[in-house]
């Protein structure tokens, strides 16, 4: 049996590090700033381009002829692939993930319920979206495992989607040979989304805005406006110290970084000036307000989503468990499922579609001036 004298060094050093008691410590929401790397399946995706030394008639009847080629190559090879591969169109199903598309963030726009109250909205636009492929899961791996969990039970696929048709002679050889055997013309954005197997689309299918539905929640993925090297009065919203009464050169320094006893050092994660922007954010549970099927453009509801004036972000279905497709609190009804194959023709009448509790302006009258006096209608 262990004498006292043995077990007594065992607990002075318990008393003065208890177990029970977990110092505090600071984390960090991101790792350091990566270095920049190209990955190993990057492609390299413009070219050096020299003068030729041609006349603007003659460079105008280049650019027509290849763009009438490049059109008649992909409209054939878009009837072979849509013959191949059409077949039956899967019916939605709670747990089912359908495709993301890709918008660009073009401004953003005030409206008003019918009460009066004010709501921000974000003008999304989806420029040219169209498939280009799809992986199925068995084919897919990616270069980086994705954060969620993956379902080895129903694995997901992979659709690869572009936007904004560009000018081949623009592009690289390596680059527009992604969009050979596709239908689709060469493409100045790409994107992948995981999908269930259920959602594929064949390659040259177009996304527009009718993919969602008034009433819809989204979630908004995109970059931060780069902002370089700051300090910690932008980066963090410091203080800042006293301007007067013998304060001298230190007016947006942080202070002090460190404590004393055993906090006598700089924790990680403590709040230091550093490299701001330039980082993916994602706004989740974003409910579509408005959409013109004219020049596919969705309000969105929402005036801080990340990126600048003419940015792109990635739109695609909600995973918030009470907001999604199927929940108690989701938009009623099923989406376009796995996508507006066939939306309608976008007229005058039927152009834009408004949330029910907004106040349209155009068919309803608010103000009512006449010789009786003023009158208010909602």
């Amino acid at each position: 049996m262990a004498s006292f004298g043995s077990v007594l060094p065992l607990f002075r050093s318990t008393i003065q590090n208890p177990w029970w008691i977990v110092n505090p410590a600071r984390s960090k929401n991101y790792l350091n700033r990566p270095r920049l790397r190209n990955p190993v399946w990057f492609v390299k995706k413009t070219r050096t381009l020299h003068d030729e030394h041609f006349t603007q008639e003659n460079s105008a009847f280049l650019g027509e002829v290849q763009r009438e080629t490049v059109q008649r190559q992909a409209d054939l090879l878009r009837l072979r692939t849509g013959g191949e591969d059409a077949g039956p169109v899967a019916e939605w199903a709670p747990g089912l993930k359908r495709t993301g598309v890709i918008a660009k963030k073009i401004g953003q726009y005030p409206l008003w319920t019918r009460n009066g109250t004010k709501i921000r909205t974000t003008l999304l636009q989806i420029v040219e979206n169209e498939i280009v492929r799809y992986i199925p899961p068995e084919e897919y791996r990616p270069a980086q495992e994705p954060r969620q969990r993956r379902n080895w039970r129903n694995p997901y696929g992979c659709l690869l989607v572009g936007a904004e048709n560009g000018d081949p002679s623009l592009l690289t050889k390596e680059y527009a040979s992604l969009f050979q055997h596709t239908g689709v013309l060469p493409k100045q954005h790409l994107c992948r989304f995981l999908v269930s197997p259920e959602a594929q689309l064949p390659p040259g299918t177009a996304l527009t805005v009718d993919h969602f539905r008034v009433g819809d929640y989204v979630d908004v993925r995109g970059k931060t406006v780069d902002r370089g090297f700051q300090g910690v009065v932008k980066r963090h919203g410091f203080k800042g110290l006293p301007k007067t009464h013998g304060v001298t050169k230190t007016h947006r320094r942080p202070g002090n970084i460190g404590a004393g006893g055993q906090k006598a050092r700089v924790w990680p994660g403590t709040k230091m000036p550093g490299h701001m922007g330039n980082r993916w954010r994602v706004l989740r549970g974003l409910q579509v307000l408005r959409i013109n099927r004219k020049y596919n453009v969705m309000w969105v509801q929402s005036s801080s989503i990340a990126g600048s004036t003419n940015g792109l972000v990635y739109v695609y279905d909600t995973v918030l468990p009470l907001r999604k497709h199927g929940a108690k609190r989701g938009p009623p009804g099923q989406p376009p499922f796995p996508t507006a194959l066939n939306p309608p023709t976008a007229t005058e009448e039927d152009a834009e579609v408004w949330h029910d509790e907004l106040h349209d302006f155009r068919s309803r009258v608010s103000i009512t001036f006449g010789s009786g006096g003023t009158s208010c209608t909602v």
